[in-house]
């Protein structure tokens, strides 16, 4: 059986199943062993304040608390990758005349239409047009005018002999076969006509919509502007990385992964770093965050001790959710909004692999959602199962694999990878795809169907 890795696509069609908020990274350049160890994802964590919530449920909560940043008028140049917040029309054809298509001989395509290799049509040159003159010139009967690439056809001209198609001289060119009208031509409108919309509402602007903003003549567009986002660490064993960890210490990892996660995502972040969980400190950098962003992302604040502070220093900025969300790895988490603005806010697990799930499930979708985006979630496929997988029951699993297509049928395949344990962050980064365990199964056999997400980056 032959596989190959399956393309990753950002913008596949919207399935708002309970799959669809699974989380991506690049696709893999290995293929790997189908014979991989039975994987068995963590167990739920210790026990949080309040009831169990399932993924949905978090998601619309989530969803209903998202703030878009209001559209601004920005130059052509600088919309590259934002969305469009209003129907460009075209206030003018493109292109604006009929114009050649390529260099040659503008002639009436009547005048050629008897020309043969035996009985050739011999048209005397009357005069030339280069690209962008403006001296209007009418063609006569029986005659033709040398055009340059883009150039405007003279009036009652419908079509361009190529150069290489006649035998030419300054005076006279020899046309040896019939052009229809219309050949080597662009009409004016061909493109869009006027009154059309050149670029719609919700529209990424890529390298082709800013070509079209340019050709209709918008130098500048409405767009929705990328969400900020603030990412904070805390915890008394962080350092940062320019640093030499002492005994007890790690380096910070969530930031920064955090941060690159939302980069991805389409969001202009602000990695703040690491923040004591000193009352008065955090409260005065989150204070700070909150008044320049849509969402603010607080690792290691979920649980543990280091929860407890960040929740107390947070209490009189607004209301923070500590109830459970069914899902693991990551189900003690936080949620709220935060400030005079109601700052969608989350509290995530310290650990980075926690982290990053609960933020591909629900940061993510957000900031997609902030952004403008109609399509907030990465896309899903089924695929067959090549090691089997445990779950636990009432709980959402997302478990790191690696998907394949086998090429001789099409079909999508998956390998489970990594073992038991949320805090294998090494997994992650070989994942390209997270497999979607529901709440109602224990155990899922090889060759079974599985909802799989694609975890995929730009570039």
């Amino acid at each position: 059986m032959s596989t190959s890795d399956p393309q990753t696509e950002e913008h596949g069609a919207v399935q708002r199943t309970e799959a669809e908020q699974a989380v991506a990274v690049d696709e893999a350049n290995r293929v790997p062993d189908a014979s991989a160890a039975r994987v068995v994802p963590a167990a739920p964590d210790a026990a949080a304040d309040g009831e169990l919530r399932p993924v949905d449920e978090q998601l619309r909560r989530v969803f209903d608390a998202a703030v878009r940043p209001s559209p601004v008028r920005v130059a052509i140049s600088e919309s590259q990758g934002l969305l469009c917040a209003e129907e460009v029309v075209a206030e003018t054809a493109l292109p604006a005349f009929d114009q050649a298509e390529v260099d040659g001989f503008a002639v009436r395509s009547v005048d050629v239409r008897s020309a043969t290799e035996e009985e050739p049509v011999e048209l005397p040159v009357v005069g030339e047009i280069p690209a962008g003159s403006q001296q209007p010139r009418r063609l006569q009967p029986g005659q033709a005018v040398w055009v340059a690439p883009a150039a405007p056809l003279p009036t009652l001209a419908d079509a361009v002999i190529p150069r290489g198609s006649a035998d030419d001289n300054p005076a006279r060119v020899t046309v040896t076969r019939s052009f229809p009208s219309a050949a080597n031509v662009r009409r004016a409108g061909e493109d869009v006509q006027t009154g059309d919309i050149a670029v719609r509402k919700g529209d990424i602007i890529g390298s082709a919509q800013v070509g079209l903003l340019a050709a209709v003549g918008r130098a500048k567009v409405l767009v929705y502007p990328r969400p900020r986002v603030s990412v904070i660490s805390v915890g008394d064993e962080l350092v940062d990385v320019d640093r030499e960890p002492a005994v007890g210490q790690v380096y910070d990892v969530n930031s920064y992964a955090l941060a690159a996660a939302g980069r991805d995502a389409g969001a202009e972040v602000n990695r703040v770093g690491i923040s004591s969980t000193d009352p008065a400190t955090l409260r005065e950098v989150v204070e700070g965050r909150l008044l320049m962003s849509e969402i603010v992302v607080i690792a290691g604040g979920a649980g543990g001790s280091a929860g407890h502070d960040v929740r107390a220093a947070l209490s009189d900025m607004g209301k923070v959710d500590m109830t459970r969300v069914a899902m693991h790895p990551g189900d003690t988490q936080g949620f709220g909004q935060l400030g005079p603005d109601s700052v969608p806010t989350f509290l995530l697990p310290g650990d980075p692999t926690s982290a990053l799930v609960v933020f591909e499930v629900l940061v993510r979708p957000l900031i997609r959602v902030a952004r403008g985006s109609r399509k907030p979630h990465r896309r899903v496929v089924h695929a067959r199962l090549l090691s089997p997988i445990s779950s636990t029951q009432g709980w959402k699993g997302y478990v790191r694999g690696q998907l394949m297509r086998d090429e001789s049928n099409g079909e999508y395949l998956v390998q489970p990878l990594g073992t038991s344990g949320s805090h294998l962050l090494a997994s992650l980064a070989e994942a390209n795809c997270l497999i979607t365990v529901g709440e109602m199964l224990t155990d899922v056999p090889a060759g079974d169907e599985v909802q799989v997400a694609f975890l995929a980056q730009n570039g």
